[in-house]
């Protein structure tokens, strides 16, 4: 089992940052990789980074540039810092990770941190 804790979403203002962090604890060896989903009011949850245990990101177009996803291997922890912000990034944020077997992925899921961005 892998647990993850969520922190950093808040209101901010639009142009303005935030810095979400995620921290793993459990069978963390077993992670495969991790990431930063989104789910806007009334819309499908979105994938929005990933990075792997060698560091290796990804992310969705539409957010290069403006949010860069890291991790500290130390602390077990990963963070999506998020910049010049729009109203439309307004979603509940989910840490994701999961972990690639014989028998297929295993998703684990943080509860969600909320980031609300005002116009």
């Amino acid at each position: 089992q892998v647990q993850l804790v969520e922190s950093g979403g808040g209101l901010v203002q639009a142009g303005g940052s935030l810095r979400l962090s995620c921290a793993a604890s459990g069978s963390i060896f077993s992670i495969t990789a991790m990431g930063w989903y989104r789910q806007a009011s009334g819309k499908q949850r979105e994938l929005v980074a990933t990075i792997t245990s060698g560091g290796r990101t990804n992310y969705v177009d539409s957010m290069k540039g403006r949010f860069t996803i890291s991790r500290d291997n130390a602390k077990n922890t990963v963070y999506l810092q998020m910049n010049s912000l729009k109203p439309e990034d307004t979603a509940v944020y989910y840490c994701n990770a999961f972990r690639v077997s014989a028998s297929g992925r295993y998703d684990y899921w943080g509860q969600g941190t909320q980031v609300t961005v005002s116009s």
